[in-house]
């Protein structure tokens, strides 16, 4: 699918400067679809992480709402690098108003006005500083110039109704919060992740305990948003001035970023900075989270894939925490199509997400009981232009065996005895993407793979299509005595690295790598089995084409193999590789 530009343009990671709107001016009224909104801008001094510091932010208050006719309330905030008067955190606050709730927009810590250092949606830093702003909504604090309100709805004193949504870094900051305030009675994050140790640097092997393979394109283009600050904001308030070499983010932020980009991975270093970045993920906290949780992840997001918002969901699901899922078609890679929502033009009744959103809101803030919230999974099918659903996300339901002639076969007995080697280069020989391509612009040549660097195998044309929706898993044993040699050397940088992919190869040959996404793995052992976990997809194979399953010695995203290190896998009937999918339409064979 070609990359299209996404509405989200201030999401995380999505450019290396994002233009800032003018603010909307205090008190300035605005029309909407369902009527006059008035806005008026505000600021609130929070003292959080040690730090104090002040918070910008607009109230937007439709017509009619006062103290004798409440509104429930919605928070939101920006992706990284945005702000509240950004194209896509303005226009959700008058979106949300214009239909009658009260609505906060604010910069997050660390952008636009606001102060403090960036901490990655840290629930003990921004998580308490929205619940700042929750106190502001409930009446029990005023704004830094003596504003208070009285016109939110609230299920008892000193809690109001109010829900919150926004996408990416405005995604993760919900969970933050509601972790840390359960006054929150509402989530509703889209494209964001579940543990920033897998989608920085992800190990898609099932030992997470090992390190993956460095994201480097993204999470630096990440590092140039804070670090440029100056230079696109200048006159920054001295809260958001940190140390030297690592000026605007807190240093638990600065040792991960230093960590990754040296290409190391000594044992108690490492160790340390896995456990700072899942503290500040939803994955350390989930366990605190109860307020019911629409998830909205993308299906083109290279950046935070389904799997990120599918170990959230079942997270959430085990808890006993209300949460349903959606996979829409675009994220942090493009991915936008005629009729899907977005944000920045407030398209919510007109499109399936949209419509979903306003469902949710109306059953868990107007607390309209009756409203049917939709099914438990909701995919986006781009063969159909239109949503699947599930009543669970579908299980691995297909297996095929990797045969030593290429083959992938539906049969163990059909698989050939053989062996295959690949080897890798000192520079990457496969490209699946140009990781900031689409923010900034510019052209990114199709997925490439380089002879001698990778091994393929696919299935015979298929007979009729093939509907693959989730994550499929790969089981593999690979040979790589150069590898086996370094691999207890105490750094696990010296484990060997590989990716795994599936490809839909049409009938002329033309082969497309599904919206991108790759499996990048450092594998923890090479001298036993191990399973990967590919990325979930919602991809139709149609009749005629071929599904390539490859492993490649590299990838131009990622940081990879220290030294070379050829790989060879040996196929025989009784102790073949796997590879499980999960077909939810039509037969391999």
């Amino acid at each position: 699918m070609p990359r299209v530009r996404r509405p989200l343009a201030t999401a995380l990671g999505t450019a290396l400067a994002v233009p800032l709107l003018a603010a909307a001016p205090a008190a300035a009224s605005q029309g909407g679809a369902q009527g006059q909104v008035t806005v008026t801008a505000l600021r609130f001094t929070v003292t959080v992480g040690g730090r104090t510091c002040a918070v910008d932010a607009d109230l937007y208050r439709p017509a009619g709402v006062d103290k004798a006719h409440p509104a429930p309330a919605v928070l939101t905030t920006n992706g990284f690098g945005g702000s509240k008067s950004d194209g896509t955190t303005d226009a959700t606050g008058k979106a949300f108003a214009t239909r009658g709730y009260v609505a906060l927009a604010y910069s997050g810590l660390g952008f636009g006005k606001s102060g403090c250092l960036i901490s990655l949606d840290d629930p003990g830093i921004d998580g308490r500083a929205a619940s700042r702003l929750i106190d502001f909504l409930a009446g029990t604090r005023a704004a830094d110039d003596g504003t208070r309100i009285d016109f939110v709805t609230k299920d008892r004193p000193g809690d109001p109704r109010v829900g919150m949504i926004g996408g990416s870094y405005g995604g993760a900051i919900q969970m933050a919060t509601a972790a840390v305030d359960h006054r929150v009675d509402a989530l509703v994050p889209m494209i964001t992740w579940n543990d920033l140790t897998y989608a920085l640097d992800p190990n898609n092997a099932a030992d997470r305990k090992v390190p993956g393979a460095f994201k480097w394109q993204w999470t630096n283009g990440f590092y140039l948003i804070g670090e440029s600050q100056p230079i696109t904001l200048p006159n920054l308030d001295p809260s958001r001035w940190g140390s030297l070499g690592c000026a605007h983010f807190v240093p638990g932020v600065c040792d991960t970023f230093g960590l990754l980009n040296s290409g190391s991975y000594p044992a108690a270093a490492t160790a340390a900075m896995q456990r700072y970045a899942r503290s500040v993920s939803p994955v350390g906290y989930l366990d605190r989270i109860e307020a019911p949780t629409l998830l909205i992840q993308g299906q083109t997001d290279t950046l935070f894939n389904l799997n990120e918002a599918t170990a959230t969901y079942n997270a959430l699901k085990d808890r006993g925490t209300t949460t349903k899922m959606i996979w829409q078609s675009w994220g942090h890679s493009g991915g936008q199509v005629p009729g899907e929502l977005n944000m920045s033009q407030g398209n919510l009744e007109t499109t399936y997400t949209g419509k979903r959103i306003l469902a949710w809101f109306d059953r868990y803030l107007r607390k309209q009981k009756n409203t049917d919230t939709g099914p438990a999974l909701a995919y986006y099918r781009d063969w159909q232009s239109g949503y699947g659903a599930a009543s669970k996300v579908p299980p691995l339901t297909r297996t095929v065996y990797l045969s030593g002639d290429g083959k992938l076969v539906d049969d163990r007995a059909k698989v050939a005895r053989g062996s295959r080697t690949y080897t890798n280069r000192l520079v990457p020989t496969s490209h699946s993407e140009s990781s900031l391509a689409d923010a900034i612009g510019l052209p990114d040549p199709a997925p490439y793979d380089t002879a001698g660097t990778y091994l393929g195998w696919d299935t015979d044309r298929l007979k009729a299509p093939v509907d693959v929706v989730g994550s499929a898993k790969a089981t593999l044993k690979v040979s790589s005595p150069a590898a086996e040699r370094v691999q207890n050397s105490g750094n696990a940088a010296d484990k060997l690295v590989l990716f795994a992919k599936l490809y839909d190869v049409a009938p002329d040959g033309t082969k497309t790598l599904v919206r991108r996404l790759i499996a990048p793995v450092r594998v923890p052992d090479v001298t036993k089995p191990f399973t990967v976990a590919l990325p979930g997809i919602a991809h139709r194979y149609e009749a005629g084409h071929r599904i390539e399953f490859v492993v490649a010695a590299s990838d131009d995203s990622y940081l990879g193999n220290k030294g070379i290190k050829p790989v060879t896998v040996v196929s025989a009937p009784g102790d073949p590789g796997t590879l499980q999918l999960p077909v939810v339409r039509g037969k391999l064979n």
